[in-house]
């Protein structure tokens, strides 16, 4: 057999090796009469260093880089001034700024959050938000605030808590961090998304709440040509773990994309929850089989209700075309079968891989999706039936206020919850070499992460979040976060004029569209329903011709 040093001795581990040999080397070298004790000092005190890194439970990115993982905090102490007084302008290029990083740390550590000397923001910026406050604040005994989501069709609804885990698969991320963000949601009660890629051991070891995500592939539930099996599917929606069951029609990261786990990195693990062959590549094709049609999918979503015994069942989606929304809505109408709830995902949203122009070109933002989902369920008078859900960047408990005032009934957070198990952004998350052992399958990585310790964090970062958003609440006057409509959201347009949300994204009067012909331009309605809502089918998910 072949050896390769680097599997013997991984580069993350060299310094702190090269300490060992010198300390050694150099106190030889004084029981052999050589003045070596300065050398003798500063590697033995450094060993020392490397020994405690690897021992410790704290830091994730110390256990992996024992000695050198000292740069990376060294760095983050004089980051702020290396920016103010060498780099001009802000060249933070990564996915979501520091001061956002900061904030989730902070939280996920229960230490305090707040700035001094005002607000980091320039308030006079075009797009800067607030939030109006009351002169009559309210005072709320609880910031555990929840939803009961489940229609009139469903016989096991879940109380659900307004701030989750967003959907990331094992695979993509390690087992070791799903056990965390599971056992951080058990602690908390609340709810971890599995993502695509199924139910893992690892999301079961702690009991927390699971929605379980069905995408293309059927991961969990498929047959060998990848179709869905609705015995397989049983077993594991009647498992009093799973609290919601989620078809993913789209991601906002990627819409319309599809994707796939190469061959090598589908390990025995990995193929076992997923149902597929060890080494074979995993394919999500980028549209299901178990449907094409809207009237198709409403009845999908109503199999898969029955097969649960009665458990919420409803969809997630990044708005695309906006009569295959329509068409969905009116197949809803059709049909009579509601699904209990529908999740939109931001085009914001971030993935582990995708080309570029995905993530930046394609899907519909978050704001954009959000409202019309939100209108045109108010104007087919289904509301009230439907709950929604959204995620796509959102980090504090201001960014909730707005998906609040947008329409949205809960949150779901995927990075965030990712940054208080100890995500650095690294962006390696696709190479296996993850400093932090959040997104690789390499055992030794993962080890740095520590369940326990993470696990901590990831119910902090919850619960601080919610207080926050407690405390917001009560400013605003109001008794619950959903009370929270787009008349409480100010806008700044320019330097001189703003405007509250309420004004910028007017709401659809209930039953609008069961009634109207032609939509008044008077109601400042986007055109989007005027332009295409006539041209949606129930029976296709294209649409008809003028």
């Amino acid at each position: 057999m072949k050896l390769s040093l680097t599997r013997i001795l991984p580069i993350r581990l060299s310094t702190f090796a090269i300490c060992i040999t010198g300390s050694i080397l150099s106190g030889v070298a004084i029981l052999g009469g050589a003045s070596m004790w300065p050398v003798f000092v500063i590697f033995t005190t450094l060993t020392l260093v490397g020994i405690y890194d690897c021992i410790q439970q704290k830091h994730a990115v110390l256990r992996n880089y024992p000695i050198l993982g000292h740069m990376r905090f060294l760095l983050e102490f004089i980051r702020p001034e290396i920016r103010q007084y060498f780099i001009e302008g802000d060249n933070d290029k990564t996915p979501f700024s520091r001061e956002q990083r900061t904030l989730v740390y902070s939280r996920a550590k229960a230490v305090a959050d707040e700035i001094p000397f005002g607000t980091t923001l320039d308030v006079m910026a075009p797009g800067y938000q607030w939030i109006n406050q009351s002169l009559a604040p309210t005072h709320l005994p609880t910031h555990d605030f929840r939803i009961e989501i489940g229609g009139k069709d469903c016989s096991q609804k879940y109380r659900a808590s307004i701030f989750n885990i967003s959907a990331m698969s094992f695979g993509s991320l390690s087992a070791n961090a799903i056990m965390a963000l599971n056992l951080g949601a058990k602690k908390g009660g609340f709810a971890h998304d599995t993502g695509e890629g199924s139910i893992s051991q690892y999301h079961r070891i702690h009991g927390g709440d699971l929605i379980w995500e069905i995408g293309s592939g059927y991961f969990g539930c498929r047959n060998e040509d990848g179709t869905f099996n609705p015995e397989k599917y049983k077993q594991n929606a009647i498992d009093p773990q799973v609290k919601m069951i989620e078809i993913k029609l789209s991601q906002g990261a990627k819409p319309g994309h599809g994707g796939i786990l190469p061959g090598p990195k589908v390990t025995e693990e990995i193929a076992a929850t997923r149902g597929v062959k060890v080494g074979e590549a995993c394919i999500s094709p980028a549209s299901h089989s178990a449907f094409s049609t809207p009237i198709e999918m409403m009845q999908f979503v109503k199999q898969l209700r029955d097969l649960s015994g009665g458990k919420p069942v409803g969809f997630k989606l990044c708005i695309g075309h906006p009569w295959e929304w329509f068409g969905i809505v009116k197949a809803m109408l059709e049909t009579k079968i509601y699904p209990d709830f529908i999740v939109v995902d931001g085009s914001e949203g971030g993935t582990g891989a995708s080309p570029v122009e995905f993530t930046n070109h394609v899907g519909t933002p978050l704001q954009e999706g959000l409202r019309l989902v939100h209108n045109t369920l108010r104007g087919v008078n289904l509301r009230d039936q439907i709950k929604i859900g959204c995620s796509g960047k959102i980090i504090s408990a201001f960014d909730m206020a707005v998906a609040f005032g947008l329409g949205a009934e809960w949150c779901n957070s995927a990075r965030g919850f990712m940054f208080s198990i100890g995500c650095i952004q690294a962006q390696v998350c696709n190479t296996g070499y993850c400093p932090t052992g959040v997104t690789t399958q390499d055992p030794a990585r993962q080890k740095a992460l520590v369940v326990p310790n993470k696990s901590e964090r990831v119910f902090n970062f919850h619960n601080e979040t919610l207080i926050t958003l407690k405390e917001l609440v009560e400013a605003a006057g109001l008794q619950h976060p959903c009370e929270i409509d787009a008349s409480h959201i100010v806008r700044r347009i320019n330097k001189n004029e703003v405007r509250l949300l309420s004004f910028l994204l007017p709401e659809m009067p209930a039953g609008l569209l069961l009634n109207a012909q032609v939509i008044d331009p008077a109601l400042n309605l986007p055109r989007v329903f005027e332009l295409y809502w006539h041209k949606a089918q129930a029976a296709s998910f294209t649409a008809l011709k003028d």
